[in-house]
């Protein structure tokens, strides 16, 4: 095992496992509708099936894997349907959230979201797909975080969990990962004014443009919405 996991292991085998699965799913590296390969995972992880068998029950409560009988354990599939209510439900909580930090705005956060900004910067300059997934989430929470409501911030993060796999495909494509830098920068001069409509409206469009990107992934055709 690479030192780099090494350092990262928590204290026990199962929160490892279950960190390592959660980050290989939401950087892509297991994508929707992948087997999850117990016996192979043990192996790599140096573990035995039960912290393993562990992890994915958690993770399956999470929505990220379900199981399927006489089939295993899958990454989890959403439709278009599924993905275009977790984003109205996120527009709904983050307006919320936004709008408490924009009025809040602890000291240090404008600086915190420049450095952050200056990460997703170098990931899409780089194409570094789930670098810059990584950027953009801290980017996001750095802001939702501001607002002082942990238990807001704690329903937000799980509709983020749920579609983690789906954002690395839309940051696969270079005017995507493009238009995600404009759309920052924009918020962030809007914050710089303690423009409050602004930093919403330009939050909200940054959320339909990802839908947008994810339609035509999901549902080429324009079909019902549902894969086949």
């Amino acid at each position: 095992m690479s030192s780099a996991v090494q350092k990262r292991r928590p204290q026990t085998a199962q929160q490892f496992v279950l960190e390592e699965l959660r980050r290989a799913i939401t950087t892509g590296e297991l994508k929707p509708g992948d087997q999850i390969v117990q016996e192979a995972l043990a192996a790599r992880f140096e573990v035995s099936r039960v912290p393993l068998r562990e992890a994915l029950k958690a993770l399956e409560a999470e929505g990220l894997v379900v199981h399927h009988i006489h089939r295993g354990y899958f990454v989890a599939e959403l439709s278009l349907a599924d993905l275009e209510e977790i984003y109205r439900i996120r527009e709904l909580l983050e307006t919320e959230a936004v709008r408490l930090a924009v009025r809040r705005l602890p000291d240090g956060t404008l600086a915190a979201l420049e450095r952050v900004q200056d990460e997703v910067e170098r990931a899409a300059d780089a194409g570094d797909v789930p670098g810059m997934a990584a950027a953009n989430r801290r980017f996001h929470f750095t802001l939702i975080e501001a607002s002082g409501m942990p238990r807001l911030v704690r329903l937000i993060t799980t509709l983020w969990d749920s579609t983690d796999a789906y954002r690395s495909l839309y940051y696969t494509d270079t005017p995507h990962r493009e238009q995600a830098v404009d759309e920052h920068r924009a918020v962030l001069a809007a914050l710089r004014r303690n423009d409050e409509d602004t930093v919403v409206r330009r939050l909200d469009a940054h959320r339909a443009h990802a839908v947008a990107a994810l339609r035509e992934v999901l549902d080429p055709d324009g079909g019902n919405g549902h894969r086949g």
